[in-house]
């Protein structure tokens, strides 16, 4: 699995009760090899994703495909990666509220 496939499926993984009320937009932008852009949000009760950068995000998240993927499966700790600069995240504050609904945490 790539961190674009794992990108793409995380509105599947939301639970539609969890996302009532809430809206949110994020852009990931990843470097090689992948280097693929996709934004994940949710608006009116729906989670997506979509390839490419939509809309005005309230998190943009940078980081290499390879290194995202690692951080996505668990096996780079998330922390570790923002303070080496191998993660940069523009809105901490908004990565960690939503993460637990993107079951990223």
């Amino acid at each position: 699995m790539t961190a674009k496939e794992f990108l793409m499926d995380l509105p599947d993984k939301v639970a539609p009760e969890a996302i009532e009320g809430v809206n949110t937009r994020f852009h990931f932008i990843l470097d090689a090899p992948d280097g693929q852009n996709i934004t994940v949000g949710i608006e009116n009760g729906e989670a997506f994703s979509k390839e490419g950068l939509e809309g005005e995000p309230t998190c943009v998240v940078k980081a290499k495909s390879d290194n995202m993927l690692k951080i996505l499966k668990g096996d780079m700790n998330p922390m570790m990666a923002v303070l080496t600069g191998k993660l940069k995240i523009s809105n901490q504050s908004e990565m960690m509220k939503y993460a637990k609904l993107f079951g990223l945490m």
